[in-house]
């Protein structure tokens, strides 16, 4: 054993000591095929090694509770990787899993793709409950069945195509019992998703908020898709979609962009009550404040916004503005119609055609309905107040440090004052 390593430890040497710029790309390509092989190959060997310590408990010698931890510590492997690795070398000691073992062996699969067949495999039960009540029992060789129907199919899908194929095998090895056994297998999966649903947001006192969640897949698809909508190229021009840098804008930033203006364009008369009130976010400003260019607004969970972002949001966002006296007394809490209707939303896209800013081609689905003269300061929401505006330049016409130009043609060019 000692010998072959080192015959493997020289030629791993030797071969990255080799140039690669001087191959022709058929010759990259072909090298790029052979060391995935290989690496495959030399994955399996690990796998076995890890079975066999997994086996003597070797983890025990340093007290390990198990022998992946003992390994991760060694390796530098995360724990989840490491059981992972040990958990498939352990399976491909089962005579079931033991051909699947050996393709990875010979470099006809990947570890994702091996791991994906020894997952789908083990998932089959050893009975399905049909619709007419009955239990029925599931032949043995359903599982032979399966293993070699999805080495064959890994010949040409990759790992996350064998996972779909994996979840409806039954269907093809016994198609008498496999949409039961999908029906419950989804029965299962939506209740652990309903059940395991969490949101978690903090703010970091910076400005920003960080947040996680875990949500059904079906619930992630739709938002997913509803992000990527309002994050469509095609409804940006170029400067929106390059960062202030003049580099394009990485995706997760164009996606996050796109849940920005989900929040702030969610429909103000759809959001639920609690104690008779909508949810809404309260601003409260004195009326210096309001109309000032460096100023603040305070909101009603006593975080701070600038009077800018304030004005910008009462355009079209869940805000409504609260403005005060010199003595703290109530002014104006807003307008009952803050946010155009649908109609006026319409006859605008029919008379700016998109945004109104000189130059701007982003289409009117792409626009916020802007107020010239601020709802926040009295105006009113009609169409002679009204224009399209495309979000970037939306918050140039709320942003103290620009000015704006109406010009004869309704088109508004903006500048940075001096």
């Amino acid at each position: 054993m000692a010998a072959v390593l080192a015959r493997v430890h020289a030629t791993l040497t030797e071969l990255g000591g080799l140039s690669l710029s001087g191959l022709g790309d058929a010759d990259v390509t072909k090298v790029l095929d052979e060391l995935t092989t290989e690496s495959s190959r030399l994955t399996r060997q690990v796998c076995r090694a890890a079975a066999e310590a997994d086996q003597r408990r070797l983890g025990d010698a340093t007290g390990a509770r198990h022998t992946h931890q003992w390994w991760a510590g060694r390796s530098r492997y995360t724990h989840a990787e490491a059981a992972r690795l040990t958990k498939l070398g352990r399976a491909f000691e089962d005579d079931l899993h033991a051909p699947t073992g050996q393709a990875l062996a010979d470099g006809r699969i990947r570890v994702e793709q091996a791991r994906v067949i020894v997952a789908a495999v083990d998932a089959i039960p050893l009975s399905v409950k049909t619709s007419d009540g009955t239990t029925r029992i599931i032949d043995p060789s359903a599982r032979t069945q399966a293993r070699d129907h999805l080495l064959n199919a890994a010949d040409e899908h990759d790992a996350k195509a064998l996972r779909r194929l994996g979840r409806r095998i039954l269907e093809i090895v016994a198609p008498e019992l496999g949409e039961a056994q999908e029906a419950a297998t989804l029965a299962r999966e939506e209740a652990r998703a309903d059940a395991g649903a969490e949101f978690t947001m903090r703010d970091d006192g910076e400005g920003r908020c960080h947040g996680s969640f875990v949500l059904p897949s079906h619930n992630g698809a739709m938002l997913w898709r509803h992000l990527q909508a309002l994050a469509n190229p095609a409804r940006h021009t170029d400067d929106e979609l390059r960062d202030e840098h003049g580099s394009w804008k990485p995706l997760r930033r164009r996606m996050g962009e796109a849940f920005i203006e989900y929040i702030e364009r969610y429909p103000t008369d759809a959001t639920p009550q609690t104690a008779g009130v909508n949810a809404t976010i309260v601003i409260t400003m004195t009326l210096e404040q309001l109309l000032g260019e460096h100023a603040t607004a305070l909101l009603d969970d006593g975080t701070r916004m600038s009077a800018a972002m304030a004005r910008r949001l009462s355009c079209e966002a869940g805000i409504i503005p609260v403005v005060l006296d010199g003595e703290g007394r109530v002014l104006d809490m807003g307008r009952t119609r803050r946010l155009f209707t649908k109609s006026q939303r319409i006859a605008l896209g029919l008379r700016d055609g998109g945004c109104t800013a000189r130059g701007c081609e982003t289409t009117a689905s792409g626009c916020h309905a802007h107020h010239d003269d601020p709802w926040s300061n009295g105006g009113s929401t009609d169409l002679t107040n009204g224009r399209l505006l495309c979000p970037r330049h939306h918050r140039l016409a709320h942003d103290p440090r620009y000015a704006k130009t109406v010009h004869a043609d309704n088109q508004v060019t903006f500048h940075r004052r001096t």
